[in-house]
């Protein structure tokens, strides 16, 4: 397939801004347990070849993840990032996901949290998870109160916006608030919608304002630290067929111009540093 010029540049523009934030400054050097974790060999190929878009290490580093803290990944999923936190903070810090809650009636949620205990169970990597519950409004305690360093939240805000709108999403905030020590980190990475676009879009798109989530975040008891432009992909319109699921890895049109959507790659994404006051 080929590239025209002006796409060639979005894409090195791509490339130039990893692992710079907003204010033009660089990213600190990776822990040595960071790097080792991202590295880790145990990580699937299908897992490390998303690194070029979630760009783990420099996503981690900006928001400050230190080995010996208390993090909180909220809705954890497969694990794709708890594969790498998990081993990061290992023996010298805790490490809670708070998963979907056991009393879900939804067999997806049912199916991806046995998924999750299954590896915390075999694979030595989260052999000191702690896994609690979390929900909107409902299941609210991730870890205990004012004992968390740090709360990271990756692609899950339209999720939460899609199905209960402003409540469910300042009510997951609020949890978040809550776990926290004061002056602690919430990191949030979202699809983000151009600011330009209806507020209406938020609601099927799977993408986000980004002013919008700050809003949100104030409300809740977080002050903006810093944005960063490490997960931007100027290549992304946020205008597709079937939202944020056309891009990779969902590819929801099948093979339906598949070609064009790899080429695009991951969507844009925000990626929003906080502090709990």
């Amino acid at each position: 397939m080929k590239f025209g010029l002006k796409t060639l540049l979005a894409a090195s523009i791509v490339t130039a801004i990893a692992g710079c934030s907003a204010t033009g400054s660089s990213s600190s050097s990776s822990s040595a347990e960071l790097t080792s974790a991202v590295a880790d060999n145990a990580r699937s190929d299908k897992n490390r070849a998303r690194d070029q878009y979630r760009r783990p290490a420099q996503t981690l580093e900006f928001f400050g993840l230190k080995p010996n803290m208390t993090v909180v990944e909220i809705a954890p999923g497969g694990g794709w990032y708890s594969e790498i936190l998990a081993p990061a903070v290992k023996g010298q810090g805790t490490f809670y996901a708070a998963h979907f809650p056991a009393d879900s009636k939804v067999g997806y949620y049912q199916r991806s949290l046995a998924g999750f205990k299954q590896k915390v169970a075999e694979d030595t990597r989260f052999s000191e998870v702690k896994i609690t519950e979390f929900a909107p409004v409902t299941h609210s305690n991730i870890a205990p109160a004012g004992s968390a360093d740090m709360v990271l939240t990756f692609r899950n805000v339209h999720n939460w916006y899609m199905r209960g709108g402003e409540e469910s999403t300042l009510s997951a905030f609020k949890a978040f608030n809550k776990a926290l020590k004061t002056g602690g980190i919430l990191g949030v990475v979202e699809h983000r919608l151009p600011e330009h676009r209806a507020d209406e879009d938020q609601k099927s798109s799977g993408y986000m304002k980004q002013s919008y989530v700050i809003e949100v975040a104030k409300k809740a008891g977080f002050e903006l630290v810093e944005a960063s432009e490490i997960n931007a992909n100027p290549l992304d319109s946020a205008n597709h067929p079937k939202g944020v699921w056309t891009l990779p890895p969902r590819l929801a049109l099948g093979e339906e111009k598949a070609e064009q959507y790899k080429a695009i790659g991951e969507s844009d994404r925000m990626t929003l540093k906080f502090k709990k006051l």
